[in-house]
């Protein structure tokens, strides 16, 4: 692992992303910035951070063995790793809400944004970008957002927690790797937020539906059982779980 310390940078995925267009980058660099100008998390959202205070990187991996329709697999991995490591810190209360926001008490702590580097019509590697509330306490205007510190009243050391992060992630990678997807959809699923709950999304419309959540599939779709009792599938673009 090689580990590049920013002070400020608009944003750990766009700068690793420049990197490895211009340079043939070792498997697991890690860029870690102090402060983000321009954050990025799901669907173009914005990932708002108070300077210093919390752990915001990106990570560089190689992948030639993963297939466009398993990608899913490699979010998996990396929620999978996250989760674990902060079990090792003795977080509470830990669920991975879907697609991959990690979650404790039912407050939102980290996010996630994983962005493929294609050559030739395939994935060569794949960056990890990944923010993780630790110090900061103060989150007025953003809904349903915590810390670890805010938690657990404990402050933690930034790196501490990035090299166990690093370390958990490879373990589940190495999974993907030797294609074992279906022992980490089970384990995914077993911590997935809200699963077999009555729980309510909105629909891209505005409509609000009620449903239960029964897993996902190999794409990464959610599957929803409707009160009609039918099964559905719906992507990311299509409905937001609610809280």
């Amino acid at each position: 692992m090689k580990l590049i310390k920013l002070d400020a940078i608009d944003s750990t995925n766009s700068y690793l992303r420049r990197l490895a267009a211009e340079n043939e980058l070792e498997d697991y660099t890690v860029v870690m910035a102090e402060k983000q100008t321009e954050g990025r998390g799901q669907m173009g959202t914005k990932w708002l951070s108070e300077e210093g205070k919390n752990l915001m990187f990106s990570v560089f991996k190689k992948i030639n063995h993963l297939k466009k329709n398993n990608q899913f697999y490699l979010s998996m991995a990396v929620s999978l790793g996250i989760y674990d490591a902060l079990s090792y810190f003795i977080i509470p209360q830990l669920k991975i809400k879907w697609p991959n926001d990690i979650l404790s008490v039912n407050s939102k702590i980290c996010g996630i944004l994983i962005e493929s580097i294609i050559k030739k019509g395939e994935m060569s590697a794949t960056i990890v970008g990944i923010g993780l509330n630790l110090n900061q306490t103060d989150f007025e205007g953003v809904m349903n957002a915590s810390s670890l510190k805010k938690i657990t009243g404990i402050y933690y050391q930034r790196e501490e927690v990035l090299f166990k992060i690093i370390e958990q992630f490879k373990k589940y990678e190495k999974w993907v790797a030797d294609g074992r997807y279906e022992e980490l959809k089970t384990l995914y699923e077993h911590h997935l937020f809200r699963k077999d709950k009555p729980s309510t999304f909105k629909l891209k419309s505005g409509e609000l539906i009620m449903g239960f959540i029964k897993g996902v599939s190999d794409q990464g779709c959610l599957k929803i059982l409707m009160e009609d009792e039918i099964l559905k599938e719906f992507d990311l673009k299509e409905l937001k779980l609610l809280y």
